[in-house]
């Protein structure tokens, strides 16, 4: 069956207002230098606009402009925008502060906020609904006199419509009629449906201006209502990158992004580009420190990792029998999940995605087996890959050991010293020499890390190289107490990979070190 799908206009602006809106979410700080690298990577996704932040409303946002304007961010295919606000009542815009600094930052492109709510004119600006719309039009002249592009977001528009639609269209006729290049449409508070949204856009696309869309996912319906808007006919979409924003956020920019592009057909970046998303998804959010959703479409690592037998032996037959794209469009990759849920073809994708051959039904059987056993123990190798590549080779007969450990042992008290408050001690043989070391550190795994990377590197010397990232620990069996089986998981990295370990026990620190022995293990057998 032939699906009919929009056809793309003449004219399509993908807007990003991660620096900004995208800030405003709880516990998100942005300096001036965070605020460049996300640039760069936005500019290197192929977005056609960022709105940089609100210029003289903070000197961070202040700082990053002028920095723009210096030459310190060069940007090859987005417009950097300045973002503010009509001028206030009762002057003119000439005369506020607000809106010369917005002509200050020195771009070629402003957004300001206007008011579309009647209720908000009344209450948040205490004015009248005259002055308001002398306000967006008084702004807009200046702006554009001032040789500025101007786009209009009108606030709590679809709030303000319900309401009172004839006063908001007259605002969106108002910023038109004085200049306005595109005027966007605002779910602020984020409580639209899709259903709700063609019939809405159709009435404000009468007035004749070319018309954009800013949705919030307060309903969970922010890139369902951003994909209604763009067919009932706005050429203007705004998000954020990894759905960053206040309360539940604004609608994901790459999201709708790949919709469009890879459902639709519209060229909005090149093919390279969109390719880029994982990568960029992911380094943003390194830059934030704010941990990207697994299960985020497109770029999450869950976006395509299969964890059903079912699903594993359709895919050995063809992949596309439980994917909606090629991965790689997005720059993923499909990941096989191995968990008590596998079955043979989950373990054989996976070893093959490794670069074992695990063919031989009965290897691929007995490897299943194992697995299945273990996580009946507590063990998780969902996302453990490095834990379940040393399983693998060991039920293969590959498995290389590099260094015995011969004891360990973990002291730790409630003494503060500038070592630490915990003292381990590692003794292991390792190219025929034993190697015995005392590590001090801030906790258990901490001295643990020390003592063995201590031991190691006096044979294996690469192993100074080797960080620990990340530890965690889940209970296993609530309601056992202190007694309760425990999982932790750890993540290192060389530098250049990351890899996961997984530990069980009822025996946090065993548990830990498990882990930890493990980590070191898979990082040698990869050099």
């Amino acid at each position: 069956m032939t699906m009919l799908l929009p056809a793309m206009p003449d004219i399509f602006h993908v807007y990003d207002t991660t620096l900004r809106d995208g800030a405003q979410q709880e516990g998100l700080q942005l300096n001036v230098n965070d605020k460049l690298k996300i640039a760069r990577y936005l500019d290197e996704l192929g977005v056609g606009f960022i709105e940089g932040g609100w210029p003289g409303a903070n000197p961070n946002d202040t700082a990053f402009f002028a920095a723009a304007a210096d030459g310190v961010l060069q940007l090859k295919n987005a417009k950097l925008v300045a973002f503010g606000a009509t001028r206030k009542a009762g002057t003119t815009a000439a005369e506020d502060p607000q809106v010369q600094g917005l002509i200050d930052a020195r771009t070629e492109v402003v957004c300001i906020v206007a008011k579309s709510h009647d209720e908000h004119v009344f209450r948040a600006l205490r004015t009248t609904l005259e002055e308001n719309l002398e306000m967006v039009a008084d702004t807009v002249r200046h702006l554009v006199s001032q040789g500025r592009r101007v786009f209009v977001d009108c606030e709590h528009f679809f709030d303000g419509y319900k309401a009172n639609p004839e006063y908001a269209l007259e605002v969106i006729r108002t910023a038109a009629d004085a200049g306005a290049e595109v005027v966007v449409l605002c779910d602020t508070n984020g409580g639209m449906l899709p259903s709700q949204m063609g019939d809405v856009v159709s009435a404000a696309g009468a007035i004749g201006v070319d018309l954009g869309i800013h949705c919030h996912n307060d309903t969970g319906c922010a890139v369902a209502n951003t994909m209604s808007a763009v067919d009932a006919g706005v050429m203007h979409f705004q998000g954020t990158l990894n759905e960053y924003g206040e309360r539940t956020g604004n609608a994901n920019l790459v999201t709708v992004l790949a919709n469009l592009q890879l459902k639709y057909g519209w060229p909005l970046v090149s093919p390279g580009a969109l390719a880029e998303a994982t990568r960029i998804a992911h380094a943003v959010a390194g830059v934030t420190n704010v941990p990207l959703n697994n299960r985020q479409p497109y770029v999450g690592s869950s976006a395509f990792a299969h964890k059903a037998g079912l699903h594993a032996s359709a895919i050995k037959v063809d992949a596309n029998l439980y994917q909606h794209i090629d991965p790689i469009l997005v720059g993923n990759d499909m990941r096989m999940l191995v968990s008590d849920m596998a079955g043979r073809a989950n373990i054989q994708l996976k070893g093959s995605e490794l670069g074992y051959d695990l063919s031989n039904r009965d290897l691929a059987a007995k490897v299943t087996d194992t697995v299945k056993a273990r996580e009946m123990d507590g063990y998780s190798y969902e996302s453990a890959d490095a834990s379940f590549e040393l399983l693998l080779r060991a039920e293969m007969g590959l498995l290389e050991d590099f260094f015995e450990v011969l004891s360990w042992r973990v002291i730790t008290g409630h003494e503060m010293k500038p070592e630490g408050d915990s003292e381990a001690t590692v003794k292991l043989r390792a190219k025929g020499v034993v190697h015995h070391l005392v590590g001090e550190g801030h906790g258990p795994l901490n001295s643990l890390d020390v003592a063995l990377r201590g031991a190691l590197k006096q044979a294996f010397p690469q192993v100074d190289s080797y960080e620990l990232t990340d530890f965690k620990v889940r209970i296993l069996d609530q309601g056992h107490g202190t007694d309760a089986i425990v999982r932790t998981m750890i993540d290192m990295t060389d530098g250049e990979r990351l890899w996961t370990t997984v530990g069980v026990g009822t025996n946090v620190i065993e548990a830990s070190w498990e882990a930890l022995y493990d980590a070191y293990r898979w990082g040698m057998l990869k050099r």
